[in-house]
């Protein structure tokens, strides 16, 4: 069959069944692109939910990783301000330290106030080391002078003065240059005027000890004079001026108590044999008076006895009244009775 292209009608059939064709075509395109449309919004939803699940997971994770660190960071916080605390405390300690070194510092600077300072530390040797009225503080001489410490020693060798007064000056002005030679000498010589201070203040004869004490509350100063100043040692020694420190003022003062310690023994024993003597005169009596008990306890037996005999020859003479026997009364001699004196 032959188509007439001429014919209008075969080409409106032609053209519409093209057109026809082509709207088919694009139905079937469009299906297919909203399928595809489709698979993708259900693609896209899919990976919208999961987008949300890993949102949500994300904001958890965040939230639990933002508490932790948090509660890191209070604990940090926390210690830190524990060892601020500390610190704290410890300038506290640092400044009050300073303080005490500065107030040593004037101690030591003031001659009263260092006297003092010795004095304390004397004190408290003496008092851990010897029985209470064995010593007496700022005791009074008979030449005015005031001692620091008079240990009531027996005699010999008698009162003992301690001194506790130090010349510290010199010594820290020694100590700030130690190759300064007239510094040495200074420090040299206060220890000298300090010895015969002592020695002119301190020792009486028939007053106080034939020698005194001079304290010095310093290991350093006391170990300097014997190591590198011996001369001033020996001077001492010389004026009977004993120069101690804190550990050998603690051994001399062991030595003094057992000193003391011996004294009171023999006080004691005195007292003890006093009593002994007085127990004796006691027992003397006892047995005299007991000599004479017993001579009153014979008289009473020679007594008893007598009674007893007596009564005996008095039984017997009633036996021969009972039966008329009269003869041998009769023919014995009657005798005087016996009067005894008690």
């Amino acid at each position: 069959m032959t188509l007439n292209l001429s014919d209008p009608l075969v080409l409106v059939a032609i053209v519409g069944g093209l057109i026809v064709l082509i709207l088919i075509f694009l139905v079937v395109m469009m299906l297919g692109r909203l399928r595809d449309l489709t698979h993708t919004q259900v693609h896209l939803t899919g990976g919208l939910s999961a987008l949300t699940d890993a949102q949500r997971r994300s904001e958890t994770q965040v939230g639990a990783a933002l508490g932790d660190s948090a509660t890191r960071t209070a604990q940090t916080l926390g210690e830190l301000q524990q060892r601020l605390a500390v610190i704290d405390a410890a300038q506290k300690k640092i400044e009050t330290l300073s303080g005490d070194v500065l107030g040593l510092q004037d101690i030591l600077s003031n001659k009263q106030t260092r006297g003092a300072f010795g004095e304390i530390q004397l004190h408290d040797l003496v008092a851990k080391a010897l029985p209470p009225g064995s010593f007496t503080w700022q005791a009074q001489l008979s030449n005015g002078r005031r001692a620091d410490c008079l240990v009531h020693m027996p005699d010999p060798p008698g009162p003992l003065v301690i001194d506790a007064k130090f010349p510290l000056e010199a010594w820290e002005s020694m100590l700030a240059d130690p190759a300064d030679k007239a510094r040495v000498t200074t420090f040299r010589a206060s220890i000298r005027t300090h010895i015969r201070a002592i020695s002119d203040k301190y020792i009486l004869p028939g007053e106080t000890a034939d020698g005194a004490c001079l304290f010095l509350p310093s290991e350093a100063i006391y170990a300097e004079l014997h190591a590198h100043h011996p001369e001033v040692v020996r001077e001492g020694f010389a004026a009977r001026v004993w120069i101690v420190s804190p550990t050998t003022m603690m051994a001399t003062l062991n030595t003094l108590r057992a000193i003391l310690k011996d004294h009171r023994m023999r006080e004691q024993a005195g007292d003890i044999r006093r009593a002994l003597a007085a127990l004796g005169r006691d027992v003397e009596l006892i047995v005299e008076r007991a000599a004479k008990l017993e001579t009153h306890f014979d008289q009473a037996r020679r007594d008893v006895e007598g009674i007893a005999t007596a009564a005996e020859r008095a039984g017997k003479r009633a036996e021969r009244l009972d039966t008329f026997d009269f003869e041998e009364d009769a023919a014995k001699p009657r005798l005087a009775p016996v009067i005894r004196r008690g």
